[in-house]
């Protein structure tokens, strides 16, 4: 079997993908680019974002489609509450929306949906669709959704050691006995493997804050294609460089090339 043999139709080649092992088992993007896709057509920030969340959708049945097991979006960091107010506002509603929507298909399309990040300065009817959303996934078995909001990758391990420092002061916990794993187990993440694949869309070669714990290992891959403009067939080629290259974890690769 042949990899790749059908460049002119990238979609057709996942089947090939799958079979040979090497789809990714966990996609993380940054959906980078609503607001300058919006400027470029002299519309409001808050257009760009909700197409992006339409964009969001489309590309997250797409992965389950595929067979993609984890899908982690990043949504809103904790530094993006600099924003405009009213940007801010709109991109609450747009959150707003899409927990409805997602309680109320999320069983009949087999999908999990979770949130990584601190709800605490959530206002209460979306804390009520985090939990119902919650209570709804124990009765899904497909694809897990990630949705980040509210988060930050330093956040999330200052969470984590306040948490852990927390049992140790109680006596519950020896510091001796923290290691990799417990604090894995503190993590928004816990329980979800690490992404394979990151994706960010929009062109900056940075990975501004995000997943920084769990990305220590991911293959990237990076775009000028604005968020809302990313198409199932750029995913299709973000999987396609993925399932090309050689994942060597710090060890050799398969040529034994001796490249460290």
């Amino acid at each position: 079997m042949k990899l790749f043999a059908r460049k002119h139709d990238p979609a057709a080649d996942i089947e090939d993908i799958r079979r040979a092992g090497k789809l990714p088992a966990h996609i993380a993007i940054i959906m980078d680019g609503n607001g300058r896709w919006a400027e470029k057509r002299g519309l409001p920030r808050n257009a760009g974002h909700a197409r992006g969340s339409e964009n969001f959708d489309r590309i997250a049945t797409v992965c389950s489609d595929m067979g993609i097991r984890y899908l982690t979006v990043y949504a809103f960091s904790t530094e993006n509450w600099k924003r405009d107010k009213a940007e801010v506002d709109g991109i609450f509603d747009l959150f707003r929306k899409y927990l409805k929507k997602s309680c109320d298909e999320m069983v009949e399309r087999n999908v999990k949906l979770r949130i990584f990040g601190d709800t605490s300065p959530f206002p209460e009817d979306i804390i009520a669709l985090i939990d119902r959303a919650a209570e709804l996934s124990e009765q899904t078995t497909g694809m897990q959704v990630n949705v980040c909001i509210n988060y930050g990758g330093r956040d999330e391990l200052v969470h984590a050691a306040r948490s852990l420092a927390r049992d140790a002061a109680e006596g519950r916990l020896s510091p001796d006995a923290v290691d990799a794993a417990m604090l894995e187990s503190r993590l928004y993440s816990a329980g979800v493997p690490d992404p394979d694949l990151l994706i960010r869309t929009g062109g900056d070669m940075r990975v501004s804050n995000f997943l920084l714990w769990q990305i220590a290992y991911s293959e990237f891959y990076v775009t000028d294609t604005l968020w809302p403009s990313f198409t199932k067939e750029e995913l299709c080629h973000a999987i396609l460089s993925f399932a090309g290259r050689d994942r060597r974890f710090g060890g050799y690769g398969k040529s034994r090339s001796g490249r460290k």
